[in-house]
């Protein structure tokens, strides 16, 4: 006698047999002295086998394969009905090689047999194995059906070629006209392929469509980039009467990305009068179009209103949070995620580690590199390479290659992070040697392998890496040759960068030519600049931000205006580097009225242009162009203050004579967590010596280097002379001057001079009758 516990376990026995859906009459009795030939309600079996929810485990599947084949076939079910079920629930438990053990050893197979098989390894990515059992399938007289051909045309190894031979075969078995599946699967092939025309072709002349066909069609549009189309088929698919489905609204709203809101608003009232609106999926993607298009705090709200918010809600938002202007967002929403009791998954620290790269947390990100090694997530593709770039963002190059090491299957990606982080560094060497060893490792660099290498590469590395991209074929590529003739000019080989002008790179690159068209202005080739932008084709922001920056640069304040209003009239628009160039002609004309103008025209306009950048040189042109008001008021407005927007106000309070003010802003700067550097030093020494605060002063000047460790420079000398000499501090003036670890320069002792002659002038006349 075989007892049943002995089969299943008791936990097994008690979570197959006593389920919900399973009465108590249902159960298997096995008699002592039938030796299992008795069996009360056999049908129990094919009740267990039929509902995927009954068996939940590998070990209840493997217990109940043991039990069939103990007890055998029952009189009323063939023997390939149990067997083809018994291979359908260890493939969707994920064991295909007990699936694929069971087929083999089947005494008797049918159609739905090889179906099941071939479905799954097409599935997992199995090709060869599926068309080989296609192959015995149809050596052994069975006629594949339309699941036949849908399992192997789903399989995402499957090429073109092998398709087409597929969609023959649908043809001459008539399976493309029985009914929409066999279509359907063709023209998912032809679009995963990127063979629109063919796809679209395919759809055109099914003559049986559903649902499904229409979303596949809109889905390759969709995931092609085709948002019209999209659209388009979407409104025919709405006209046509046939039901759309949440997964339609998936589809379209995947494919909106920063374009016209209005249209996703409408994607967003369409799944609300179908009631798709509360499906998980659909919303989820509602939350990710919202944070594209609009804002992460309508992406916010969209979040709370979700009815039931699962793991994809999180990431969706976490990651739109971490990609924002406040990726600090997406840290507090990590926690709020964790106190719901809701486990992260890889994608969750991938996008808070993304978060922390671009804050520079490197103790939260550690930590969140312990929780991966926890998971065991550490030595995955994904995650390794999203720890190697987090590394390499932080400057912890040494920890960047660690990860490195451990992910098991390295990719393109994770390579490109390091040599990214050694090359930011300046390691220029390593960054080559890394190259190198990729390339030895058996993968092939790409273009930003290249472009990443070149940036940062010395003289004697430079034209070796360039014979390299001629012997790979990636020196007309437009990164690459951009990176070339940036790193040319870098090194100071001129000639060679400029060797660059007119090849056809450059001429189909406006990158290349943007660069180019930096190096003549930067090296005062004004007209060179002008030719070379007048045969530009398409030039973009940058091409004209350079042009105005050298017509600025040059002295051609009028011309910088004119160029300014042909921008406006074109279809580029102006950003912030083209009004920080066009505010530095404001203060170098002072002219109030011009600049104020402008900052008129920017609030108008686009008043998100008026960021860090701009509103610094805002207060300097301000402070220069005499309104200290003005000034003060902008440093208040700038949201993200670094250290340029404090010392051009502490500059702007010095000129207008506010020198104890301006001592006030530099000690408030200090307390910030800002440490001051030579240009904020200078800044504060000149407010103190138009304000005559020598003791200050020469606080701040003796605190420099102890305190700060600012080593002072010659221009920190030249002030602190002519403070002690304006105000009659001659012998201390003296004393500095001698003691100065460098030479003093002509205005030092022009200072002192002016300072001697002063106390001579003054004593003249205090002795004077």
């Amino acid at each position: 006698m075989r007892n049943l516990t002995s089969i299943f376990g008791k936990s097994s026995y008690r979570s197959i047999f006593t389920h919900n859906r399973i009465s108590s009459n249902q159960k298997l009795n096995f008699s002592a002295s039938s030796n299992g030939e008795q069996i009360k309600h056999h049908n129990c079996i094919a009740t267990l086998l039929q509902n995927p929810a009954e068996i939940s485990s590998l070990k209840e599947a493997k217990s109940l394969h043991a039990l069939v084949i103990t007890v055998g076939s029952f009189p009323a079910q063939e023997p390939v009905f149990l067997h083809n079920n018994i291979i359908s629930k260890y493939v969707s438990i994920g064991d295909i090689f007990m699936a694929r053990k069971v087929f083999d050893e089947m005494p008797q197979r049918n159609v739905i047999s090889y179906n099941t098989i071939i479905t799954y390894y097409s599935r997992d990515g199995f090709l060869h194995e599926a068309l080989e059992l296609f192959l015995e399938m149809r050596r052994c007289g069975f006629k594949p059906t339309q699941f036949t051909f849908g399992g192997l045309l789903s399989c995402r190894l499957l090429d073109a070629l092998e398709g087409m031979q597929l969609h023959a075969l649908i043809e001459k078995t008539g399976l493309f006209y029985l009914d929409a599946f066999a279509g359907t699967a063709l023209l998912g092939m032809y679009g995963k392929n990127g063979y629109l025309d063919e796809a679209l072709e395919i759809f055109e002349y099914m003559p049986k469509k559903n649902t499904v066909t229409w979303n596949s069609m809109i889905s390759v549009f969709s995931e092609t980039g085709y948002l019209e189309d999209c659209i388009f088929m979407l409104s025919e698919m709405i006209m046509s009467r046939v039901g759309i489905s949440e997964y339609t609204v998936v589809s379209v709203l995947t494919c909106l990305e920063e374009v016209d809101m209005q249209l996703g608003e409408q994607i967003h009232g369409l799944a609300i009068k179908y009631g798709f609106d509360n499906v998980s999926s659909v919303h989820n993607c509602l939350i990710n179009m919202y944070a594209k298009c609009v804002t992460t705090s309508s992406a916010e709200k969209m979040f709370e209103s979700a009815p039931v918010k699962d793991i994809v809600s999180w990431n969706t938002l976490i990651g739109a949070m971490a990609n924002s202007d406040r990726p600090i967002r997406a840290l507090d929403f990590f926690l709020k995620m964790f106190r719901t009791g809701l486990s992260p998954n890889e994608r969750t620290f991938a996008d808070v580690l993304t978060a922390c790269s671009r804050l520079q947390f490197l103790s939260y990100g550690e930590c969140i590199h312990a929780n991966l090694i926890k998971k065991r997530y550490e030595s995955d593709m994904y995650s390794g390479t999203v720890l190697v770039n987090f590394y390499a963002k932080c400057d912890k190059l040494q920890e960047a290659r660690v990860c490195v090491d451990c992910i098991t299957q390295k990719n393109l990606v994770s390579w490109n992070s390091l040599m990214l982080g050694y090359s930011s560094m300046g390691s220029s060497s390593i960054s080559v040697t890394l190259l190198q060893e990729m390339i030895r490792s058996g993968y092939h660099p790409n273009e930003l392998s290249f472009s990443i290498v070149i940036k940062s590469s010395l003289k004697a590395e430079l034209l070796q890496l360039h014979s390299l991209t001629l012997k790979k074929g990636y020196h007309e590529n437009c990164y690459v040759s951009s990176s070339l003739i940036s790193s040319y000019a870098r090194n100071g080989l001129v000639s060679e960068a400029l060797t660059f002008v007119g090849s056809a790179q450059t001429k189909s690159c406006v990158v290349s030519s943007n660069i180019i068209a930096w190096i003549y202005n930067r090296t005062g080739q004004y007209e060179k600049t002008q030719e070379f932008y007048a045969d530009m084709e398409n030039p973009d922001e940058v091409s004209w931000n350079i042009l105005i920056a050298a017509c600025s640069r040059n002295g051609y304040y009028k011309e910088t205006f004119e160029l300014f209003d042909h921008m406006r009239r074109s279809p580029i628009s102006p950003d912030n580097y083209t009004y920080v160039s066009l505010f530095s002609v404001c203060t170098k004309l002072c002219n109030l009225a011009l600049g104020s103008s402008l900052h008129g025209h920017i609030l108008k306009t686009n008043y998100k242009l008026r960021d860090t950048f701009v509103c610094n040189t805002m207060i300097d042109m301000y402070g220069k162009c005499g309104s200290i008001e003005s000034s003060i008021k902008i440093f208040h407005e700038t949201i993200e203050k670094n250290i340029i927007s404090w010392t051009a106000l502490i500059s702007a309070l010095g000129l207008h004579g506010h020198a104890n003010e301006a001592l006030e802003r530099f000690e408030e700067m200090v307390e910030t967590g800002i440490e001051p550097d030579k240009v904020a030093f200078s800044s504060v020494l000149s407010a103190c010596r138009h304000g005559g605060l020598v003791k200050q002063g020469m606080n701040l000047y003796r605190e420099m280097k102890v305190k700060y460790g600012v080593e002072p420079d010659i221009d920190h000398y030249v002030l602190v002379v002519d403070l002690l000499t304006r105000y009659g501090h001659i012998k201390e003036a003296e004393q500095l001057i001698l003691g100065m670890p460098i030479a003093p320069n002509a205005l030092i002792w022009r200072s002192f001079l002016d300072g001697c002659k002063k106390q001579t002038t003054v004593g003249s006349l205090a002795f004077s009758p």
